[in-house]
């Protein structure tokens, strides 16, 4: 029988035993995770059978004819994309044990504490200190310090955290990775309200909280590499997210165009040609970048798909207040809230235009990605780094 013949009977053999229209969302997703369904690719027993990745789509195909139930990427996002990958490489199997079922079913939702005040764009600045408490081996750590623009930290359960450990090394190698329990004492979460009125992101800040070695990721002193694997996921996530045809945001403006003839002009008609045959070679690419993945960890190709996404929501939607014209100015909800879901694309053309600035500044800023494109990618000379090798508490801040 080949891998895809055996996934095939392995998700029917779910629905026969779990029914969608009978059985409970929650208990659904357990049970395929506990199929080993929910990452194919994944080893077994961690939600996987450790098949062919490029295989997902053979079971998720079958799930959504049938009207299964799915988990949903807008609300845990995060743990999805970019905690579960990095647990799978860096993590024991303890850690992998405990977290990576939770995570997918979505009992469990996590946040990213990387970005600082000090260390947005240069991220290996950070200040926040993990300072190790008793033992030197098996001591718990003491965090302090304060981190920006972390979204859905208000609803999160756990948090990926990167701290400084070793302010005497350069700042690249005295970062460590942990994981962060959010209801412990410490913690505190603030909202930042954003210019659609919603507080998505927040602020969070960490006052002697305590974390146990055991929820240490990967060694002492080497987060950045931990961190490097899920920044690389983070860009993949965003930029190369699964569409249909006319899928985000380009759907929108086509459905407006279809339904309201009198709206359209010839120069609005060229303009979103170009966009729709950008969306369509970005959506395809994003395909591309996902079956490469079966080979192995995301590489900078990523970054490239972030730099797409974000233009072509801000281009995009750009577009969309141009054709509604007065309509395009209006906005219907200032609210303050804050939301459960990351969505980019919903509500009416007001917030699309204004939710999609932030996307060239989320998952790393397009002028950083641009850099990784053009050192990682095009193969060009990489700029003058002067602080490379200075011990962090020698930098000038």
């Amino acid at each position: 029988m080949t891998d895809a013949a055996r996934l095939l009977a392995l998700t029917r053999k779910l629905l026969a035993e779990h029914p969608p229209a009978g059985t409970a969302r929650t208990d659904f997703l357990k049970a395929r995770f506990d199929a080993g369904l929910a990452w194919v690719h994944y080893p077994a027993g961690l939600g996987g059978l450790d098949a062919p990745r490029s295989l997902q789509g053979v079971v998720d195909a079958e799930l959504a004819a049938a009207g299964a139930p799915d988990n949903d990427p807008r609300r845990i996002g995060i743990g999805l994309g970019m905690a579960a990958p990095t647990i799978l490489r860096f993590g024991t199997q303890e850690q992998k044990e405990r977290f990576l079922r939770p995570l997918w079913v979505g009992e469990e939702v996590w946040c990213q504490l990387f970005s600082e005040p000090g260390a947005g764009s240069d991220l290996a600045a950070l200040a926040t200190r993990a300072v190790r408490e008793g033992d030197p081996v098996s001591g718990d750590w003491i965090v302090n310090g304060q981190k920006v623009w972390t979204s859905s930290a208000h609803l999160a359960r756990w948090a990926i955290l990167i701290a400084r450990t070793d302010p005497e090394l350069p700042k690249h190698r005295g970062i460590t990775y942990f994981l962060c329990d959010m209801t412990d004492p410490g913690v505190e979460v603030r909202p930042l309200r954003q210019i659609t009125g919603e507080a998505e992101f927040n602020e969070v800040f960490l006052t002697d909280v305590r974390i146990p070695d055991a929820h240490r990721l990967g060694e002492i002193g080497e987060g950045w590499k931990v961190a490097q694997t899920t920044l690389m996921n983070e860009r993949v996530s965003i930029g190369g997210s699964r569409l249909p045809r006319e899928g985000g945001m380009i759907g929108q403006v086509a459905r407006t165009w279809r339904e309201r003839p009198d709206l359209r002009t010839h120069d609005l008609h060229q303009r979103l040609l170009t966009l729709w045959v950008e969306a369509e070679v970005a959506r395809l690419t994003g395909e591309r970048l996902r079956q490469q993945l079966a080979a192995g960890e995301p590489g900078p190709e990523g970054s490239g798909m972030k730099l797409s996404f974000a233009r072509l929501n801000q281009e995009i939607s750009g577009l969309e207040v141009e054709l509604l014209g007065g309509e395009g100015l209006l906005y219907s909800d200032w609210t303050m809230r804050r939301p459960e879901l990351v969505d980019f694309t919903g509500r009416d053309a007001g917030y699309r235009y204004l939710r999609s600035k932030g996307n060239s500044i989320e998952g790393g800023t397009s002028e950083v990605l641009l850099n990784i494109v053009a050192e990682r990618v095009l193969g060009l000379p990489s700029e003058p780094r002067n602080d490379k090798d200075v011990a962090w508490k020698d930098l000038t801040r």
